[in-house]
């Protein structure tokens, strides 16, 4: 540990911003979904990872990254618009055990329909030219890529607070999240809001996958790993909150990076001892609101 540098350092924190703001990207439309909807989305992972797959098979075709980028989370999104629509909906009154076991039990179908189609076997998935190398940050060269997708995390987070703070439609959701029966006596048709608010959370999961997917390759297994850290996100940023998602999944990801650096057996370890940490003092994590599973 005495050898180690302040740069080196500096550069391990921010490779840790760069693994957060997957973790962001993929918890937030988990946490918007079951904020809104009540749904715990054991599907949400197999989301994450066909995003990665029709990015490849896109890439296949002859497209380009950039276009991907658009195309993958409206794709998946409307994917995400019929599986809400046809299987979560008529579940809806009935527990929350319904839906969550219906997603798990999805999530093993879309896995399976993926190795079927693509087979077992991993694939690369090349960085986009332009985005290749590194550049100098001030502390040591650091991966373009990497702050490609710090930069990616940041604007679809801004761009989500703005269509949730500054939209009709966002102040709808907002307010549907907290006393859905009270916007229905108003005359909005909730099930609409909810079908949207689901295929939202579906395509920033996919757009997270396409995202990873230079870092990591793609397999079919590849959402199961980042499912389970996402509830540790999740949870310790509150269930159900945005805000908390976005802190949480940062926090989570640093605390990785430096674990890897000081430890590198307890990275995964130290996911869940943070988690537990923030339990004991906090059980409804950062911003959560007591009796959100009721």
């Amino acid at each position: 540990m005495a050898g180690l540098s302040f740069d080196l350092i500096a550069l391990q924190l921010f490779t840790g911003l760069a693994l957060g703001a997957i973790y962001v990207l993929f918890a937030i439309g988990l946490s918007l979904i079951f904020g809104m909807l009540t749904v715990v989305n054991f599907a949400h992972g197999a989301f994450y990872m066909v995003g990665a797959y029709v990015g490849l098979f896109l890439l296949s075709l002859g497209g380009n990254f950039w276009l991907c980028l658009i195309a993958v989370p409206l794709i998946v999104g409307t994917v995400g618009l019929v599986v809400e629509r046809f299987l979560i909906r008529p579940l809806y009154g009935r527990g929350i055990d319904y839906p969550l076991l219906l997603t798990f039990g999805l999530s093993y179908v879309m896995v399976e329909l993926v190795r079927i189609a693509f087979g077992k076997s991993g694939y690369p998935f090349d960085t986009p030219e332009i985005l290749q190398g590194a550049v100098n940050i001030g502390v040591g060269y650091f991966p373009l890529y990497r702050l490609f997708v710090i930069g990616i995390a940041a604007a679809v987070l801004l761009g989500l607070w703005l269509f949730l703070e500054r939209t009709s439609f966002g102040l709808i959701i907002r307010a549907g999240a907290r006393d859905p029966q009270i916007v229905r006596v108003l005359g909005v048709n909730v099930s609409r809001v909810w079908l949207f608010v689901f295929g939202i959370g579906s395509g920033i999961a996919a757009l997270a996958g396409l995202l990873a997917a230079p870092l990591q390759g793609v397999i079919p297994e590849m959402g199961a790993t980042i499912l389970a850290e996402a509830f540790v996100v999740t949870v310790v940023g509150g269930m159900g909150s945005i805000g908390g998602a976005v802190i949480a999944g940062l926090l989570v990801g640093v605390v990785v990076s430096m674990t890897s650096l000081f430890a590198p057996e307890m990275a995964k370890v130290s996911i869940f001892a943070l988690m537990a940490v923030v339990l004991l003092v906090r059980p409804q994590g950062f911003f959560g609101r007591a009796g959100l599973m009721s």
